[in-house]
């Protein structure tokens, strides 16, 4: 009987897919996901930090993170982002997609932010939709897009969300004096302690579990605290905390010789120590804005033991890139496809995940998180898809023989206009009003300013100006040592090759041209 619900479930659900195709004019392929009979769907909450790193050891000073989730989980070695910028990796998160194929280049219009996402109709077709289809209530609380909302709509709320909660004038980075759309309200939170934004999201996220639990219906909820993003600002009760912390001095940290970086990275001077200190307070700050997604995270597990539901909760712990203080001589930021920005953490821990584990040499990113959840909630995710799950890996299975062994990175140049509002904290109503009048974005495909693969030994960059840089990772773990000048003109056909295949592919047939071998 039970089967049959289903099967009558998934048919009313292609029926409406195909009602929504002929009234938008979307693609067949934005839709053609599949909602499969299941019995028990899990929860899922996708804890979602923004410029978050796993190279700088900020996540050691997260007790609850350590002793509730890494040490009741799995966490992955360097995972990998495959555009390391915020607009484009939400992008890939919503869609399981490559960023030469979802097109959301950078955080800005008219190439990127939400004005391209929006102009491209991606929007149709993401993992709320999936999982709202399969009967789940979904959530999105926290950041969603830069550039998002329209400035003529501040209560627009994105289809595949149940409920909303995200930001209705600015990007709340300073955690006070914002406004939100709550479900279609606009609310304005005053510079009060208490309206801490983490804090006000994982009030939000516990009682969005309570209410779920008491309608016994599974939930999702995409929950995306904007920290430690600039100006990383700590809760007032944190402000005294681990007041010796500094960066990890690595070799790569204020490089003594830069000389086979390319371009401009060659003449960056050496460090200060007062650009040293100031690092060392940014440093702290990012710390200890952290603090209170520790308590988030403590808050979640503890409303999800009470209401019955912990056991069937898969948790995701993971950040849009990563991020640089100093490595390489490079202040601070992202969007470098070195180890620093391109690495960030996730941590998994629910039903069938092995606790304490720790899984290494696996190649694996943000492409792949939309399909994984898509696994757990029993769902397959539409053909446009480019990742692949990490269910099984996740909980133990042996690595098939055909899994991935190149990851694709792709930088895109930024949209040249003053407009540009990421990393600023404040987007003043002009500024965004000034957005409608950007032209329209190209619908072709543009070249990368810079794109590479990964492996497990090595990193492989191709710039559009015909610098190349190759790094041996077994041997140079902090790519000190830009070897393209010496190495096998073989190898460097190779990957220009399968660069070259990478950047192109779409849907499955990336999961046939990234399982290639390097031949001797």
């Amino acid at each position: 009987m039970v089967t049959k619900i289903f099967q009558l479930n998934r048919i009313l659900i292609l029926l409406l897919a195909g009602a929504l195709l002929s009234s938008c004019g979307a693609k067949k392929s934005q839709l053609d996901f599949v909602v499969l009979p299941k019995e028990n769907r899990p929860n899922v909450i996708f804890i979602y930090t923004d410029d978050l790193d796993s190279k700088l050891n900020t996540i050691d000073y997260m007790k609850n993170l350590q002793d509730l989730m890494i040490a009741h989980g799995t966490a992955m070695g360097d995972f990998l982002i495959t555009n390391p910028l915020c607009c484009p990796s939400r992008t890939t998160i919503l869609r399981g997609q490559y960023t030469h194929n979802h097109q959301v280049y950078n955080n800005t219009p008219p190439n990127g932010g939400f004005v391209k996402f929006n102009e491209m109709g991606i929007g149709d077709s993401t993992l709320g939709m999936w999982l709202q289809a399969a009967g789940y209530r979904t959530a999105l609380m926290g950041k969603y897009l830069n550039g998002f909302p329209f400035p003529t709509d501040r209560l627009y709320i994105p289809p595949g969300w149940s409920e909303w909660v995200s930001h209705a004038k600015q990007i709340p980075y300073a955690q006070y004096d914002y406004v939100l759309n709550e479900n279609g309200s606009l609310v304005a939170y005053s510079p009060d302690q208490v309206n801490y934004f983490t804090d006000v999201l994982s009030r939000k996220a516990n009682d969005f579990i309570q209410r779920a639990a008491a309608d016994d219906v599974p939930f999702f909820i995409y929950l995306a605290p904007v920290a430690p993003h600039v100006p990383a600002t700590p809760a007032v009760r944190h402000m005294d905390l681990f007041p010796t912390a500094t960066i990890p001095i690595t070799p790569s940290f204020n490089e003594a010789d830069v000389s086979d970086k390319p371009g401009d990275m060659q003449f960056n001077p050496l460090l200060t120590e007062e650009n040293i200190a100031t690092m060392n307070q940014k440093y702290r700050q990012r710390i200890l804005s952290m603090q209170a997604v520790d308590e988030m995270i403590a808050e979640l597990i503890k409303t999800l033991e009470q209401s019955g539901q912990l056991e069937n909760t898969y948790i995701v712990f993971s950040s849009d890139n990563g991020f640089h203080l100093g490595q390489h001589r490079l202040y601070q930021g992202k969007g470098t496809l070195y180890e620093e920005d391109i690495a960030v953490p996730l941590i998994v821990r629910g039903p069938g995940i092995p606790e304490g584990r720790s899984v290494s040499g696996l190649l694996a990113g943000n492409i792949d998180i939309a399909s994984t959840i898509a696994e757990w909630a029993g769902v397959t995710p539409p053909s446009f898809v480019d990742g692949r799950s990490l269910a099984g890996v996740l909980a133990g299975d042996p690595v098939k023989a055909d899994w991935r062994q190149a990851y694709l990175l792709e930088i895109y140049p930024e949209d040249n206009h003053p407009e540009a509002y990421e990393p600023p904290v404040i987007a003043s109503a002009n500024i965004l009003q000034s957005m409608l009048k950007f032209p329209p974005a190209v619908t072709d495909p543009i070249d990368p300013l810079y794109s590479g693969l990964r492996t497990n030994q090595y990193l492989y960059m191709e710039h559009g100006n015909g610098a190349v840089e190759l790094y041996d990772l077994i041997k140079d773990p902090y790519e000190l040592e830009n070897i393209s000048g010496s190495a096998d003109q073989n190898l460097l056909e190779q990957f220009s090759a399968w660069l070259k295949d990478m950047s192109t592919c779409s849907g499955a047939a990336c999961s046939q041209i990234d399982s290639r071998q390097l031949l001797p």
